[in-house]
């Protein structure tokens, strides 16, 4: 048997056994009852974003969580559109190279990785600009662990009759998100963050009145959601192949969300993780890169505690006792990251914190 490693990552992360199981079975892309796996995805995620099936609908789309970006900025934007991509981390960022690629009509409002937008800002550049349709933004921005505000970004698009897309990669799931009050036109997430199923595809609740608007706006085949939902609507065929041992996974995280008592359960778990390893860490050096007030219940970015630490050999002993830390993601501070979402409980973050203080012993030696 392989090693079980603990995936202190903001995934792929670790999975139950339970979901593991269900990637055993072979499934029929064709066959009624994955179509109706489909569906009940489908329905049960529009249930977890708190939206009114009347008015949101879900497409599911092959690829990992960048794909599906990808597929919603090429599908959103015709070639009339506007749209302001915030951006304070890697992924932002992203999002502007990818709407820069298709050629698309985009402002970027680049921020340091450590501060959120400030909302008077983000208010002027609209009302400087009344060619702007859309505003996109990352809700947990992985970079660093710092959560923008969804809120507050959400009713200055509603003011201004933007529409709004929503990155919630690493947070739909974890952290509650009604969908429909904030008045969301597309939030787009993956199944294997905080849903806690396996990579393999994304997925897209959408504003029905939005993506109606939507055909022929696309200048790719396989990532044309608008085409990818009317395919899927009539019945839940993928129009080409899905990853179906992802799929079956990812209906068996969906119940254990459930069985967990929803997001609201669940993000209470992460929360209290992810309070507690920033806590232990202070205590032995370790200072987080972002404010506490900004930091998101998901990953947290820890800055090195001296000039001689070195990352690989902590990387290296913290993975031969069961622990995969992740890297950082900033050019100019050096840092690493801890993750807390997953099938992780308090038991395993005492046990990284003891295993993190032996490493500390061993280096002083």
């Amino acid at each position: 048997i392989m090693a079980q490693y603990k995936l202190l990552t903001p995934g792929p992360l670790t999975t139950t056994e339970t979901v593991k199981a269900q990637m055993l079975e072979d499934r029929c892309t064709w066959d009624d009852d994955y179509k109706s796996l489909t569906q009940s995805i489908r329905q049960k995620l529009l249930t977890i974003g708190m939206t009114d099936p009347s008015k949101y609908t879900t497409v599911l789309q092959q690829g990992s969580g960048s794909f599906v970006v990808e597929s919603v900025l090429q599908t959103a934007l015709s070639d009339d559109d506007h749209i302001l991509i915030i951006s304070n981390g890697a992924y932002g960022e992203r999002m502007v190279k990818m709407a820069q690629v298709m050629k698309k009509n985009v402002t970027p409002v680049y921020l340091a990785y450590n501060e959120i937008p400030n909302i008077n800002e983000l208010k002027e550049i609209i009302d400087s600009d009344t060619s702007i349709t859309h505003i996109a933004f990352v809700h947990c921005e992985t970079t660093t662990g710092i959560l923008n505000p969804i809120e507050e970004i959400c009713e200055i698009a509603t003011q201004k009759n933007l529409q709004v897309i929503v990155d919630a990669m690493s947070s739909f799931g974890g952290v509650p998100i009604n969908v429909e009050e904030l008045n969301i036109d597309y939030l787009i997430s993956s199944a294997n963050k905080c849903i806690q199923g396996v990579p393999g595809f994304g997925f897209v609740i959408a504003k029905r009145t939005s993506l109606e608007l939507c055909e022929g706006n696309a200048s790719s085949v396989s990532l044309d959601l608008y085409d990818q939902w009317k395919n899927m609507d009539i019945d839940g065929k993928w129009r080409f192949t899905s990853p179906t041992h992802v799929v079956g996974a990812f209906r068996q995280a969906i119940s254990e969300l459930e069985e967990e008592g929803g997001v609201e359960q669940r993000y209470q778990r992460y929360q209290s993780n992810n309070t507690y390893i920033i806590n232990e860490m202070k205590k032995i050096g370790f200072e987080p890169y972002v404010k506490s007030t900004v930091q998101s219940p998901i990953i947290t970015t820890f800055l090195y505690p001296n000039e001689s630490f070195e990352f690989k050999a902590f990387y290296e002993y913290m993975k031969q006792r069961d622990f995969v830390l992740y890297p950082g993601k900033l050019m100019d501070t050096p840092s690493f990251r801890i993750g807390n979402i997953g099938d992780l409980h308090r038991s395993d973050f005492e046990l990284l914190i003891k295993v993190i203080k032996e490493y500390q012993v061993k280096e002083g030696e």
